[in-house]
């Protein structure tokens, strides 16, 4: 059975994961300070402080791995689509043929990847408030596609 201050303790540990609002890396930070000072303390709060590592963690590795696609693809559009006959006139630099009739599936793996993105950061909100509210009732929660780091 855990205790009021073990629930609130947990709960707050999942909550700081959304500092990452405001600071950051806090969603790093702080759920790290929380669960390193009272890790020993409790096992409720050591297993929800290692749910919230691990979901962070496995947040940024699918991030990173969505960026690594992206981002590349973007620039190769941009730089294939754009010609680069400028004209002066007046202080005003202008680009002609700047065409975006050229989207092929490559571009569209690049929008599918962005997208995918949002969504991703959509769902960690939303999944981070559940965890919260379970974590509150005195439940174990264990994060969705998290991949266990800490055991």
């Amino acid at each position: 059975m855990t205790t009021t201050n073990e629930k609130n303790t947990a709960t707050f540990l999942q909550i700081s994961a959304l500092s990452q609002y405001i600071v950051p890396f806090g969603n790093y930070i702080f759920p790290i300070m929380i669960w390193s000072a009272k890790k020993n303390e409790s096992e409720f709060v050591d297993y929800n402080g290692k749910q919230v590592l691990n979901f962070q963690l496995s947040i940024f590795l699918y991030s990173m791995v969505l960026c690594l696609i992206a981002i590349p693809i973007f620039i190769f559009v941009v730089f294939k689509n754009i010609s680069f006959e400028t004209v002066i006139h007046h202080d005003d630099f202008l680009i002609k043929n700047l065409n975006g009739g050229n989207i092929t599936g490559i571009a569209i793996l690049g929008i599918i990847a962005v997208l995918l993105f949002c969504f991703l950061k959509v769902i960690e909100f939303i999944l981070i408030i559940y965890a919260a509210v379970k974590t509150s009732n005195g439940e174990h929660y264990k994060y969705p596609l998290s991949i266990p780091f800490f055991k």
